[in-house]
């Protein structure tokens, strides 16, 4: 029933996708097949060249598959410019690198042309650019030229630029890719307040403590092919998989396991996804 129910509201089904780059010959994407519900937050996990950020492009229609095809709310991606605005419209990208994303002469300008590109008014688009700055913390250096903003601040422009355009379905491509700590929070926090208003997230991240923490569901991606897709918890504990996938054990379940074993904690209990539950586990609560 619950697979019926998931099948009925999926946001994104993508039915033997395969894409191979110009000049070589292995495949980068080779038969992926998922379902993702709407609202759901999903990891994208593996290691470099797993096809993670091409399977992204190919969600937002920068990419066309060789085979294959992906339905967005049921529809299939057409590859018209008809088609791909509409695509673009729901499914909003923010690069690894938010260089390859901002070009504007100031961030409130970069801000704005993406909602006045979709045909918003000049007084729709100010109220959504302001409303979207205010809430991201962005006013302090919203008349400053994107490319003289640190990292983090870059960061922040960029999802913006998709947010201000209310998509059904943002893609973070490594959001916290070389960030200091404050930025890297900065960006987490905007992350929880992104799915709290109901948006279906899809992250890549290398960082598998945190992916366990926050995702509902982890994909686990090795050479072009899904090698598993399961709920956050019953991905992180499976150790074959996530040694395949060239990932270790999230920190919290070695612990949790390590004591277990050594009796400190009783046997029976259910692995936590963060060290807040562990410590609770410790504390009696």
């Amino acid at each position: 029933m619950e697979q019926d129910k998931m099948k009925e509201d999926s946001v994104i089904r993508v039915e033997n996708l395969s894409y191979t780059y110009e000049g070589n010959d292995r495949k980068a994407l080779d038969g992926i097949s998922l379902e993702i519900g709407r609202g759901r937050k999903v990891a994208f996990m593996g290691g470099n060249g797993s096809g993670k950020s091409t399977f992204f492009l190919c969600l937002n229609g920068l990419l066309r598959p060789r085979e294959g095809r992906i339905l967005i709310d049921g529809q299939p991606i057409r590859y018209t410019r008809k088609g791909l605005l509409e695509v673009r419209k729901k499914v909003g990208i923010v690069f690894q690198e938010p260089d390859n994303q901002l070009f504007s002469a100031s961030v409130y300008q970069e801000i704005s042309f993406g909602i006045l590109n979709l045909g918003a008014d000049e007084q729709t688009a100010r109220r959504e650019v302001e409303h979207v700055i205010a809430e991201l913390g962005i006013a302090p250096f919203q008349d400053r030229p994107a490319h003289a903003l640190s990292g983090g601040q870059k960061k922040q422009v960029a999802i913006a630029d998709i947010l201000v355009m209310h998509p059904e379905i943002i893609i973070l491509d490594e959001p916290a890719a070389a960030l200091d700590p404050e930025h890297t929070e900065i960006v987490h926090r905007i992350v929880d307040d992104l799915t709290g208003q109901g948006i279906t997230v899809l992250m890549s991240t290398h960082d598998i403590d945190y992916a366990l923490g926050w995702a509902d569901e982890i994909v686990l991606m090795h050479e072009g092919k899904v090698l598993r897709k399961d709920a956050a918890l019953s991905v992180c504990m499976d150790r074959e998989a996530l040694e395949t996938a060239h990932l270790r054990e999230p920190s919290v379940l070695r612990l949790f396991r390590n004591l277990t074993e050594k009796k400190i904690l009783k046997e029976g209990r259910k692995p936590p996804k963060t060290m807040g539950q562990l410590e609770s586990y410790l504390s009696g609560e």
